[in-house]
């Protein structure tokens, strides 16, 4: 059987070096890549014996073989006809890297420039430069400057000065270690070591007599111009007091960031005398459940959702801000626009660890046809019997919830308790508490009390606060007289 014989394709000669394919290699992961080049090349070449010019160009496209002079933008040219599905920009990035030349007998022509490559907007390689530019600096340039002391000589001693030792008590120092470049004779200084005397740290009611610091913590959801007006007319020393907020993530969150700073800026102005020791603000990994109105957010379904986001943010808030010289934590509710003036001392002046008072809202009564005043916060209360029994009735993670008609535990609410002519300074013990308006020595804090997000003992966020602190030894107590006034929406 005679053998048909097949004429041999014409052929596109290409001359790699073994250091250039590596580059060719490298530059795309695998040998894959140069193989199909030269597959499509030699289809390329099977179209005959058709001999076309470049015009212009300095190249030639002679029949089965390609001659061209060693160029790698002429390159492109020759090959751009066969491996078009590359975009302009890779071919002549990956050809220039790898080194690719052709064989070629010819005198070298001018530099051909692909009409692709010309309509590229250089603009696009100068971002490209400008790009890995920053790379290389973000990765290979030196950090942080690391405090670094010079020295009499190489054996001398290290020189510390009062500007290595903390900057802010509520902030102790806590730099990565990044070995920095050292000169001759000169050493790098260790973190500075600060020490508190925790004893030293004065929990009295007398705050102000006592210099005692004040950490005013509050979740802000949403801003209002009320709750700041209120905050800066507290007439506790601001030089005493630190702020802390916890803000959501999202676009009610990014909203209420913008308001809280431009206010900050105005009360932190260096002209102001009146400014506060300091203020951190805090954002959260997640955003809080989407509740838009007041009634969504106080109802019974969304209760246990709600009220455990509520507790990981103040447990965030709490944690991060507490510092070594805090006396007090007040926590004060982004929704509470008027209290009185001395708000701090007066609370602070019973000396007790855990403290709220009645929290009230100002509406409009229609009835009386004037402004009049309803409870608000009815999560102050005393626990009752009824409360107990069905506490010893649920499941491990059903909560008890206080003010609503499908759950009713006779309790015996704060709110209730309220005489609008009564004594401010009378007392009651509390079984929980709200946390609109809340003094907590920081002591309580410390010893591990927090708000519970899951059902401790059947209760959540700042009822389960005050059950732990409870089982801590503290005893929370209420004042059915003293009112702080909530937002009306």
């Amino acid at each position: 059987m005679r053998r048909r014989q097949r004429a041999q394709a014409p052929r596109l000669t290409l001359s790699l070096s073994a250091k250039s394919y590596a580059s060719l290699s490298a530059c795309h992961s695998s040998r894959s890549w140069y193989r199909s080049l030269i597959k499509r090349g030699k289809q390329a070449g099977r179209s005959g014996e058709q001999r076309r010019k470049c015009k212009g160009s300095g190249c030639w496209l002679l029949g089965p073989n390609v001659q061209a002079p060693t160029s790698a933008a002429l390159v492109i040219a020759v090959l751009e006809r066969s491996v078009h599905t590359f975009h302009s920009y890779i071919i002549p990035s990956t050809l220039l890297l790898a080194g690719l030349h052709l064989k070629s007998h010819l005198p070298p022509p001018v530099m051909a420039v692909s009409r692709s490559l010309r309509r590229t907007n250089p603009i696009t390689y100068i971002l490209a430069a400008g790009l890995c530019i920053f790379f290389l600096y973000f990765f290979f340039a030196d950090g942080t400057s690391i405090p670094r002391v010079k020295t009499l000589d190489a054996g001398a001693k290290q020189i510390l000065s009062s500007k290595d030792a903390a900057s802010n008590a509520l902030s102790p120092p806590s730099l990565p270690y990044i070995k920095p470049k050292l000169a001759e004779g000169e050493v790098m200084a260790p973190p500075p070591v600060v020490h508190y005397h925790m004893n030293n740290v004065t929990v009295t009611g007398d705050p102000i007599g006592n210099r005692e610091s004040v950490l005013i913590l509050t979740p802000l959801a949403r801003f209002y111009d009320g709750y700041w007006d209120n905050l800066v007319k507290l007439s506790y020393p601001h030089d005493l007091i630190s702020l802390g907020f916890i803000i959501p993530k999202g676009r009610e969150g990014n909203l209420a960031t913008q308001q809280l700073q431009e206010r900050i800026q105005k009360t932190q102005a260096p002209t102001n005398k009146n400014r506060f020791a300091s203020i951190t603000i805090l954002r959260q990994d997640d955003e809080i459940p989407v509740l838009t109105s007041e009634h969504e957010r106080h109802a019974l379904s969304a209760q246990k959702e709600r009220r455990a986001a509520m507790s990981k943010a103040r447990n965030a808030l709490l944690f991060t801000t507490l510092g070594p010289t805090t006396s007090w934590v007040l926590w004060l509710d982004s929704d509470i626009v008027e209290t009185p003036a001395t708000l701090v001392q007066d609370l602070a002046s019973h000396d007790k660890g855990i403290i709220v008072p009645n929290c009230f809202q100002r509406y409009y009564n229609k009835d009386k046809e004037s402004m009049d005043v309803r409870p608000y916060d009815f999560n102050s209360w005393q626990d009752s019997p009824t409360a107990k029994g069905l506490a010893e009735k649920m499941g491990p993670e059903e909560i008890l919830l206080e003010g609503y008609a499908e759950m009713a535990t006779y309790r015996n609410l704060m709110a209730y308790m309220a005489d609008l002519n009564g004594d401010p300074r009378r007392e009651v013990n509390l079984d929980g508490v709200g946390g609109t308006a809340l003094l907590v020595k920081a002591d309580v804090h410390r010893d591990g009390a927090m708000f519970p997000p899951f059902p401790f003992y059947h209760l959540i966020e700042t009822e389960g606060f005050a059950r732990m602190a409870t089982r801590l030894g503290w005893q929370a107590h209420g004042l059915p007289n003293y009112f702080v006034y909530h937002y009306n929406e």
